[in-house]
Formats: structure tokens, C-alpha cells, sequence
């Protein structure tokens, strides 16, 4: 199943799932900011990362700035205790299943999530196109 964790204020989140309807992809959605993530679910998406907590961390928001900290001080526990004490710190939205994860929204990207026979058929089309040029 695949999951998408978005926070209402957020215009990427308002994209990805507007995707995942257009698309007929199912999902179950969360906001992160009424149901923030426990530390299990932090690691579970660490799991995934192509670059640990710097793809999860959003060192542009607020509550960054406000806390004047130094990822890089700071050990694998301690950062995931610090996204579990301020969920805004965590970027949105997340899109994942058991083995990928999209952080943000990336049209291009997200269509990793659309099934094969489905992609295999977008590049039929695509093609079809190019020789119809």
C-alpha cells in the first residue's frame, strides 16, 4: 500500500495527492501534523532514504532556524528523537510503500509509483507519438 504523508498548509502535499487521484493510485493519507510520526516509523523511513536524515530534515523551515542546531553534532538518535519532538521539521510530503520513498513532490518522480504495466503503456503511447512526429 502506499502511504502519503502531506501537512495541510503544504502545496507540494495538495500536488501529490491531486497525482495519486488523477492517476487512480490508492493510498492512505496521513497529516504528519495532527498524527505526528513515532521514532519506529522515523527509522522505517530512514530505511528508505537515499541519504538518511538529510532527505528528511527541511533545514529551510522555522523550527530549524529556531532551534540553532548542528545536524551534523548530533547522533543517529538524537536526530530521529528531534524529528519525533518537532514534526515540522520533517519535509512534506513523503510518498512511500515498503521499498521506495519520494520526499517532496516530483512529477517525474512520482511516477515510479504508477504500476509497471501502467508505465510500460505511457511509453508505448510516447513512442507512438514520436514516430507520429
Amino acid at each position: 500500500m502506499l502511504n502519503l504523508l502531506v501537512a495541510p498548509s503544504s502545496s507540494s502535499s495538495r500536488q501529490a495527492r491531486q497525482w495519486l487521484i488523477d492517476h487512480g493510485i490508492e493510498f492512505k493519507e496521513r497529516n504528519i501534523a495532527r498524527r505526528p510520526l513515532n521514532a519506529d516509523e522515523i527509522k522505517k523511513l530512514l530505511r528508505l532514504t537515499e541519504n538518511g536524515t538529510q532527505d528528511l530534515i527541511s533545514t529551510r523551515c522555522q523550527t530549524y532556524h529556531q532551534l540553532k542546531v548542528n545536524l551534523d553534532d548530533l547522533t543517529v538518535s538524537q536526530l530521529v528523537d528531534l524529528m519525533v519532538e518537532n514534526p515540522d521539521l520533517i519535509r512534506r510530503p513523503l510518498l512511500f510503500n515498503d521499498e521506495q520513498l519520494q520526499v517532496g513532490f516530483s512529477e517525474d518522480d512520482i511516477r515510479s509509483f504508477l504500476p509497471r504495466e501502467v508505465r510500460r503503456e505511457h511509453l508505448k503511447a510516447l513512442m507512438r507519438s514520436k514516430v507520429g512526429v
